[in-house]
């Protein structure tokens, strides 16, 4: 448990460059526009973050309230690139599950 706090203070300590560091892109396709029915936003953000650092990055910049976080780790395929073989890289995903009533407009500009 303390060692969820911790993680939890060193979070909220963030700066606001850390924030979109770690949030780097919305994800806007079939199953995330369909996930937003059940008050879920989909994030591309940086391997490196942790659940507490995206659950307070996402509340101080859109201003909402977030009840959980899961996160993806999609490993990069092996594809060829003009013939050459080459690898696509690792991304992670986070799957950021909403307050009731509450909700991201992913059009409007961030404040």
């Amino acid at each position: 448990m303390t060692n969820i706090l911790a993680l939890r203070r060193k979070a909220e300590g963030m700066s606001r460059e850390q924030m979109f560091d770690i949030i780097r892109a919305p994800l806007i396709t079939e199953k995330a526009t369909a996930l937003s029915e059940k008050n879920q936003v989909v994030f591309r953000v940086a391997p490196y973050a942790t659940k507490p650092q995206i659950k307070v990055a996402v509340e101080t910049l859109f201003n909402v309230k977030v009840l959980n976080v899961n996160t993806l780790v999609l490993k990069g395929k092996t594809k060829r690139f003009k013939g050459i073989p080459g690898r696509r890289s690792d991304t992670k995903k986070a799957f950021v599950h909403l307050a009731e009533g509450q909700s991201i407009d992913l059009t409007s500009k961030l404040s």
